[in-house]
């Protein structure tokens, strides 16, 4: 807890939670992620927190963002970023949803198979932006070993089918871009890209031979917060990160970027709820207690699942 806000909770009169976030360490954050991976956009991942107020230093300081819907987009447009700022990284989207992004300037786009391809082009063909604007990658899967919420199995496809799915974009006129990949969040392990990467230097080797060129990989977020364990500091990711590039694209290293969501804000804010209650549900002795607040699971605590600590 910094001392701002410490000192804001002191003073504050209001009743109920309260999320306080102290803007100094999201841009002190920013800072450590541009500085550890220099030769890496910043694709800030909104859903983490995306309150406006956020929203606005990130993009003065130059920060992209990933979104996850048309909500994300337009409080990111709204917070200063400019539309080729902006990746539309869902990779289960609706087809009109698709369209919107589009004619918000919009032109990055996640996929994971052959369908999701065929949705954006028909949407870049209903609201007449031409297909070779678009810019498509491709989602793949990771084993996310190492990671304390492992991501693996609800988004990306197989590696092989990486390839023939970036083919159908470049069939339909899409800019096939690149690869993406997440290994896990709470990722605590800094060589968890090492075999992510081997996968993506692969599926860039393959599309060259049909002829597509690929220019991008996306690392994903997975940088860890430090919550009640001690985490590996940015650099120590940093380093690793651009080993592994290095190890498996030689001197030809593509554009990267990356996606941070907690790691920009988790460890900035803290939530100040009230215990209305602390019972026991059996005989006298026993030892579990059960402490309730004034705050639901769904109000900043959705990782203290199955009803208790």
């Amino acid at each position: 807890m910094t001392e701002r806000i410490r000192e804001f909770l002191r003073t504050r009169r209001e009743d109920g939670p309260c999320l306080v976030v102290d803007l100094d360490v999201v841009r002190e954050n920013y800072g450590k992620f541009a500085r550890a991976l220099p030769e890496s956009r910043v694709f800030y991942a909104v859903k983490a927190n995306p309150a406006p107020e956020v929203l606005k230093l990130l993009a003065e300081l130059g920060s992209c963002f990933d979104t996850a819907s048309v909500v994300e987009i337009e409080l990111a447009l709204a917070a200063g970023a400019t539309p080729d700022r902006i990746s539309f990284g869902n990779t289960i989207k609706k087809e009109r949803d698709i369209a919107r992004a589009l004619e918000l300037g919009v032109r990055l786009f996640a996929v994971d198979c052959e369908v999701e391809v065929e949705k954006i082009a028909r949407a870049s063909a209903q609201v007449n932006v031409p297909a070779a604007e678009v810019k498509v990658f491709c989602r793949i899967l990771c084993d996310c070993v190492g990671a304390e919420w492992p991501l693996s199995r609800k988004f990306g496809c197989v590696p092989d089918m990486a390839v023939d799915v970036l083919e159908h974009a470049h069939r339909h006129g899409l800019e096939a871009y690149g690869v993406s990949f997440h290994v896990g969040s709470q990722q605590r392990n800094t060589e968890a890209w090492d075999v992510a990467l081997a996968s993506a230097s692969a599926i860039f080797r393959e599309c060259a031979e049909r002829g597509i060129h690929l220019s991008m990989v996306n690392l994903g977020g997975g940088f860890p917060t430090k919550y009640l364990k001690s985490v590996p500091a940015v650099e120590a990711y940093g380093e690793s990160i651009f080993q592994a590039l290095s190890k498996h694209f030689g001197n030809r290293l593509p554009e990267t970027i990356i996606e941070p969501g907690r790691g920009m804000v988790g460890n900035a804010g803290i939530i100040e709820a009230e215990v209305i209650l602390v019972s026991k549900k059996s005989r006298a002795e026993d030892e579990v207690r059960w402490v309730y607040l004034d705050i639901g699971k769904f109000g900043g605590l959705a990782e203290t699942m199955d009803e208790s600590i």
